[in-house]
């Protein structure tokens, strides 16, 4: 019998951890139907096992994936029911998912979604985190970040092309550069997500100090070769990087500290990079981890620690402050810096209106609490994240760099081979070298990561391509699997980050043309064209990347299974899938977007 109330305690939230599965879970490799009735049920059950593939997730136990508590089921309760709904699911029938908890299997027909999942939803006036963190300690709901409860995440090759653009891109606008080459480049977190940075910058020729309070994730991105070392010590970190940096030879240094502490300290020492950015878990305020702490609020509970919630929370957005203030500093001194997304600024601007009295206080913190981060503040000279003209003292990495790929309705394209065998992998990448054969970053991409990526669970693979484009591939998937080049069915998908699925007002949106940064018409829209035009499974979540009350995002996944009537629904979905940002963009505003949708006649009204 479950101990819920000791759970709580320790989880903060009912896990059902008796019902736990005795041995780690692992997708089936098959080029065979082996546990359900069809293929897309059969993906859906082999990329919920490969989500939890401790290989894959951050905390498989915990049901955890990445990003904080991304979960890919509520509780191992509701993952047993998941996966005996799968199982049992017919050729028209649907099962509805509500926050990682199977609660209807609907009659629908053949070429519906097998599955629609929603996570994290929430009114408006509730759609914040402390109301999200009752409910979800009374088992109610569940974080789903965007990929872990859509069941399409691959690992942390799945952010590793995007980071990868980024600092490209970075070359290209502020250095005028193909190579990052000589660049030292200053950031935080090497998580699940977070831990792509190593290996982006060192593709691109950088080095990269990432400085990461937990030990053994930086241990275990050196053992998957996402990173070259480790090291404990701030100075030997510094001589590293400061010798590559003279030698412009790329290394990645792994750094076990906080960021709160190291950014102030170089600083303070005058060392300035050429390039800062950060993905520490920032999004949720107990995730990010204080000065003086190794382990994040939940973490703790687990552990046996006792601290209170209001106590921990303080600390935590004291060292945000401090670590957003090292941030400006270094751009003041004249480094180029950017957000990557996890909401670190929006979590210090929350923290200046607290101790202003603009915004109620936050998880149970106490006027006692927020007049020591009032002070904290202001020991530190923080006033504001703002710029004078009213944007963030420095851009997300969208903004500054992402947005013209959008508006050809470029974004994430992914893929999973569901019989286990990477040959099927290698037989994709030849056929998209051959096909985009005049797409020079696209082929080094491609080359370098078939050198450099481990697999990690099912052959996955990642790559950035826009309209046209993905419905052109995956009628060349489905091709390879026809005449059996590729042996098995392919999972299609991307991440929830693509050009028209999301509204991410400090992410994806953020300083739209029009000023529609915040107008979440567009992921629904996305939404409800993948449901209809016959995506194997589609998702509507909130809160993913940047935190409850700040996203509303869609997900689809769309399988290949090598018949003609599978042709139709991928030339369908991966049309309007990337045509709905294409639109988006075009309705902004801007100019590019407007030509990219004369060029390819994609269909706007007059």
């Amino acid at each position: 019998m479950t101990d819920l109330k000791k759970e709580i305690e320790v989880y903060d939230r009912p896990m059902y951890m008796d019902l736990k599965p005795e041995k780690p879970l692992k997708a089936d490799e098959s080029d065979e139907i082996l546990q359900c009735k069809t293929w897309d049920a059969e993906a859906a059950l082999r990329m919920l096992y490969n989500n939890l593939n401790p290989k894959v997730a951050r905390n498989w136990e915990e049901l955890i994936v990445y990003g904080g508590s991304g979960r890919a089921a509520r509780n191992w309760k509701e993952f047993h029911k998941i996966v005996r709904a799968l199982k049992e699911l017919e050729p028209d029938e649907t099962l509805c998912v509500q926050s990682g908890k199977a609660v209807y299997i609907a009659p629908t027909h053949t070429e519906a979604p097998r599955v629609i999942i929603a996570n994290s939803n929430l009114v408006g006036n509730w759609a914040t985190q402390d109301c999200f963190d009752d409910l979800d300690r009374l088992g109610l709901m569940m974080y789903g970040q965007m990929t872990a409860g859509s069941w399409i995440y691959i690992g942390t090759q799945g952010i590793l092309q995007g980071t990868y653009e980024s600092f490209a891109a970075s070359g290209k606008m502020d250095f005028n550069s193909d190579s990052l080459a000589g660049k030292f480049i200053l950031t935080g977190g090497m998580g699940a997500m977070s831990g792509a940075q190593p290996m982006a910058a060192t593709l691109n020729d950088a080095v990269i100090l990432d400085v990461e309070v937990n030990k053994a994730e930086i241990a275990r991105k050196v053992e998957e070769d996402y990173c070259d070392r480790l090291t404990t010590s701030l100075d030997e970190a510094i001589e590293w990087a400061l010798e590559a940096k003279k030698k412009k030879e790329p290394l990645s240094i792994g750094l076990v500290g906080n960021a709160a502490e190291t950014h102030p300290e170089l600083v303070k020492r005058g060392i300035i990079p050429d390039i800062v950015t950060d993905q520490t878990s920032a999004h949720e305020v107990k995730k990010y981890v204080p000065i003086g702490y190794d382990k994040n609020y939940t973490e703790l509970l687990d552990s046996g620690v006792k601290i209170r919630e209001g106590e921990y929370v303080r600390e935590s957005f004291k060292a945000m402050a401090s670590h957003v203030k090292a941030m400006i500093d270094m751009q003041t001194k004249g480094a180029i810096v950017f957000d990557y997304g996890n909401a670190i600024r929006n979590q210090v601007e929350l923290a200046l209106e607290m101790v202003n009295n603009r915004a109620p206080l936050a998880n149970n913190m106490t006027g006692e609490d927020v007049a020591d981060l009032k002070q904290h503040l202001k020991k530190i000279g923080l006033t504001s994240v703002r710029n004078e003209q009213g944007g963030y003292a420095f851009p997300g990495f969208v903004l500054k760099y992402v947005r013209p790929l959008f508006c050809e309705g470029k974004g994430p394209f992914r893929w999973a081979c569901l019989s286990g065998n990477a040959k099927d992998l290698s037989a994709i990448d030849d056929a998209l070298l051959s096909t985009f054969s005049d797409d020079k970053p696209l082929t080094r991409w491609i080359d370098r990561v078939r050198e450099k990526v481990p697999i990690l669970g099912l052959p996955t693979r990642i790559c950035w391509l826009g309209y046209g484009e993905r419905a052109k591939f995956g009628l060349i998937i489905n091709d390879l699997i026809k005449d059996g080049t590729v042996t098995a069915p392919v999972v299609i998908g991307r991440d929830h980050l693509d050009c028209g699925s999301v509204a991410s007002p400090s992410r994806e949106t953020e300083g739209m043309k029009d000023g529609s940064d915040a107008i979440a018409d567009w992921p629904l829209i996305n939404f409800a064209l993948n449901g209809i035009n016959g995506a194997s499974w589609v998702s509507f979540h909130h809160g993913g990347g940047v935190g409850i009350g700040k996203s509303l995002h869609a997900g689809m996944v769309v399988v290949a299974d090598g018949t003609p009537e599978r042709a139709k629904r991928l030339q369908r979905v991966l049309t309007i899938d990337p045509g709905t940002g294409v639109a988006r963009h075009v309705d902004s505003g801007y100019d590019k977007a407007i030509r990219i949708a004369e060029e390819r006649k994609i269909k706007i009204p007059k």
